[in-house]
């Protein structure tokens, strides 16, 4: 198998058509109203980060719409719920700032993209105006914005990703609790592994 290993040559592959002088335009320097808008009606954002030495990472975020929050036209706050404490992203950006967003909305096929660098706060303020029924993030990751743009509706326009009709029946799909109990070999049933987990959402959501 050939691999391509040059631009040149990923730009021979694709040289038709060529990038429309408005998907180079599109992108901006900072947040304009139309993605401040987006952002704060998004309830949900993935995160892309690597490490020094290039290993990548995506993990989502989500939350109520809006929370993440838009400082200014440069900065996004993103607070840092409880969660599993393996810290991929975190202990990424300690090591390469650089991180890749992208904020949906439901329903919605368009998404945005932002890119920028990113460094952690714990700080009072900021932790206790992103709190949610008096519980702060345990951090907040703050996004100083380099580019943001819109990105076009194709991807889910071709997964109907949106559309019902088009999901799985979750009741024909393995739940969390097979699947770690077959990945981890673990000695409670999927049963008890399954209550496990619903009670560490119920208990530690915010």
């Amino acid at each position: 198998m050939e691999f391509v290993t040059t631009r040149e040559e990923l730009r021979t592959i694709y040289k038709t058509p060529r990038p429309t002088d408005g998907s180079i335009r599109k992108e901006l320097k900072a947040l304009d109203g139309h993605s401040r808008s987006f952002i704060g009606k998004s309830p949900f954002v993935l995160i892309g980060s690597s490490d020094g030495a290039g290993n990548a990472d995506v993990t989502p975020k989500g939350d109520k719409p809006g929370f993440a929050a838009v400082l200014d036209e440069k900065t996004i706050a993103i607070p840092d719920r409880p969660g599993n404490n393996r810290l991929d992203t975190l202990e990424n950006i300690l090591l390469n700032p650089s991180v890749g967003l992208l904020f949906l909305i439901p329903g919605m096929n368009e998404t945005l993209r932002v890119n920028g660098d990113a460094r952690i706060t714990v700080d009072a303020a900021l932790r206790e105006r992103l709190a949610v029924d008096g519980k702060e993030p345990q951090s907040v990751v703050l996004v100083t914005v380099k580019a943001a743009y819109m990105h076009c509706a194709k991807a889910f326009m071709r997964s109907d990703l949106w559309r019902p009709e088009t999901w799985y029946d979750r009741a024909t799909l393995p739940t969390l609790g097979q699947i770690l109990r077959d990945q981890l070999a673990l000695a409670d049933s999927v049963e008890a592994t399954d209550r496990w987990l619903d009670e560490s959402y119920k208990q530690t959501m915010w």
